[in-house]
């Protein structure tokens, strides 16, 4: 149950992540609530995955998971655009946050 709870986790970072940038700097109350909320949420799902999961192990996938999203998001949804070196390093990343999943034991 632990990796469920850390793929929530980012889920939620991904979320919070993006109603952030919806916000408009904490202007608009419906997204600012949207990421106070999801923020909460995620941190209990890392909580909960901490129990069980190494520390470092964790919050890397965690905030790879995060960042990732939020870039997929950004490129897909937000016009942010997507050049040869952006996704080189987006790729890096993911395969970051695949070797260490393959290499924890829990």
């Amino acid at each position: 149950m632990a990796w469920v709870f850390l793929g929530l986790a980012g889920v939620f970072e991904i979320v919070w992540a993006t109603a952030m940038k919806m916000s408009a700097g904490f202007t608009k109350i419906t997204p600012t609530a949207i990421t106070i909320l999801a923020m909460i949420v995620s941190f209990a799902f890392l909580s909960m995955s901490l129990k069980a999961l190494p520390l470092g192990t964790a919050y890397a996938i965690w905030t790879g998971i995060g960042a990732a999203g939020a870039f997929v998001i950004g490129v897909m949804f937000m016009g942010e655009t997507l050049t040869l070196g952006r996704a080189i390093s987006i790729l890096l990343l993911v395969s970051g946050i695949i070797g260490l999943k393959l290499s924890t034991s829990v």
